[in-house]
């Protein structure tokens, strides 16, 4: 099985927000939800679980999360098709404000030359 992450070693892992680390039992113990629960948003293609050598569905922190998302609206009375397109655009909105935030922090502050001489 090939590792997409850029670090290899086992700390890498453990800060990697992105490795499926927990089965589909530890992630609905940590959540407090059914297996069943979790499947539905496999099934409504919100979370894609990575899978083990044996096929089992392996979930990472960040899904994890995306997931207590997913339950927090649906608790709320949200339906699950409008809840999953909730968490995707404010998935999308994270990353748009990420990148703007990055772009004003590396963009140089436009300079028209030396002010003229008042006088």
């Amino acid at each position: 099985m090939q590792d997409d992450s850029p670090d290899h070693s086992p700390a890498g892992k453990f800060d990697d927000e992105d490795y499926p680390a927990y089965s589909m039992g530890h992630a609905a113990e940590i959540l407090g939800v059914t297996q069943a629960f979790l499947r539905s948003l496999d099934a409504a293609k919100l979370l894609t679980p990575g899978r083990s050598e044996g096929g089992h569905r392996r979930y990472s922190r960040y899904q994890l999360r995306i997931a207590a998302r997913a339950r927090e609206l649906i608790d709320q009375g949200t339906a699950l098709d409008s809840a999953c397109r909730i968490i995707i655009l404010e998935d999308q909105l994270a990353e748009a404000r990420r990148i703007n935030t990055e772009l004003q922090h590396t963009r140089r502050p436009k300079s028209d030359g030396p002010s003229p001489a008042v006088g």
